[in-house]
């Protein structure tokens, strides 16, 4: 496809999948989309171990990384340490935490309960994933929350590395642009994830319009985005391309576990939260018993970024470990970022497959809006 963002990234059909799973992200690249790393859950060792499998499995196709370097930590000082932050934990939620588990048959001993699980939010590992990334022959580099660093944009450009940035409000898409950064991904409330309150039918032609007189930046839309015909409507009014998520988790090559799959195959559009009880910023996921108990009347209150993360993320760890072990009880506690799209879910298809469906969607869009056009 003919457009900026296909030029600036070198990918021929504008879709971009974001995953946290290697083989998800080679095949769309190797599809002709884009295929972007979710790399904020990773240890610079495990970040170098993939990026230097994807090397060798994507034929040469772009690809790109995605990090978490948060704008804004609160009170918490950028070289607070893993084991301060472990200590910064209350009681009040460890011991939440822990009864809610037992109660659906999981044990958890205290000392395995508040764990990292999120290093690149933690002291200088975010620019330490840098380092990294910038070894690899990435095409762009995305920050996940909140303005873009400084130094990732300026090593960026020494690497001729393109900069992207999730926004959720127009007011986000000004300060990103004012930034530096080389696209936006206009990410509506539908989307997975952390995500704002605006829908993407409205967020992606209010950013268009408010950054136009800045200075040229492509845009992309996400939100909800699950086949070809959508990202025909987004492309129709300004975006540039699909950024998409949810739609991968149901793929055979992703890093969601077979329970996972089974409820979002299972789950209608209105099977989505968006809550604070996964890492303490809101995020919308999959609805399950952790969320009605963390926001029900007997909570202590969720956590601020990064303790919250550090107590959900390996529970949700151990809940899948338990329903792969039997325990059926267990499965109400399951849950993922998933956004509303997932009711457009009904099967489990190999990512080759999606990006083959998009794009014959796609073309059946435009034909049929030429038509009506009398094109």
């Amino acid at each position: 496809m003919n457009n900026d963002i296909c030029k600036m990234l070198g990918c021929e059909f504008p879709l971009f999948a974001f995953s946290h799973c290697r083989d998800v992200v080679a095949e769309v690249s190797k599809a002709g989309g884009f295929g972007v790393l979710g790399g904020s859950s990773f240890t610079p060792e495990i970040l170098e171990e993939e990026l230097a499998w994807l090397d060798e499995h994507v034929d040469g196709k772009p690809y790109g990384v995605d990090i978490l370097i948060p704008e804004n930590m609160g009170d918490l000082a950028s070289d607070v340490s893993i084991e301060e932050l472990q200590s910064m934990v209350p009681e009040a939620q460890r011991r939440f935490t822990v009864d809610l588990l037992r109660t659906y048959g999981i044990e958890v001993p205290e000392d395995e309960l508040v764990q990292a699980e999120l290093p690149g939010i933690i002291g200088n590992v975010g620019e330490q994933l840098m380092d990294v990334a910038f070894r690899h022959p990435i095409k762009m580099i995305v920050n996940a929350l909140g303005v873009a660093p400084p130094s990732m944009i300026s090593r960026a450009r020494e690497h001729s590395v393109s900069v992207g940035a999730l926004v959720g409000a127009k007011e986000h898409a000004i300060r990103q642009v004012n930034a530096g950064v080389d696209f936006l991904v206009a990410q509506g409330t539908e989307a997975a994830g952390h995500c704002g309150e605006v829908s993407t039918l409205v967020l992606v032609p209010e950013v268009i319009d408010a950054i136009k007189d800045i200075r040229p930046v492509p845009v992309l839309a996400a939100g909800g985005i699950m086949n070809g015909r959508q990202m025909a409507g987004c492309m129709a009014m300004g975006a540039q391309g699909a950024w998409t998520g949810t739609i991968w988790l149901a793929t055979p090559e992703a890093e969601t576990s077979e329970a996972i799959r089974e409820k979002m195959v299972a789950a209608s559009s209105r099977d989505t939260i968006r809550s604070t009880a996964r890492t303490g910023k809101p995020s919308r996921q999959l609805h399950s018993a952790w969320h009605d108990a963390w926001h029900g009347p007997d909570s202590p209150g969720t956590l601020p970024m990064p303790m919250m993360s550090m107590l959900a993320l390996p529970s949700f760890a151990r809940v899948d470990r338990a329903v792969e072990n039997g325990n059926d009880k267990a499965r109400d506690l399951v849950s993922y970022w998933v956004g509303q799209g997932i009711g457009l879910i009904d099967s489990v298809k190999s990512s080759r497959t999606v990006m083959q469906e998009f794009k014959q969607e796609f073309g059946e869009s435009v034909i049929s809006m030429n038509d009506v056009l009398g094109i």
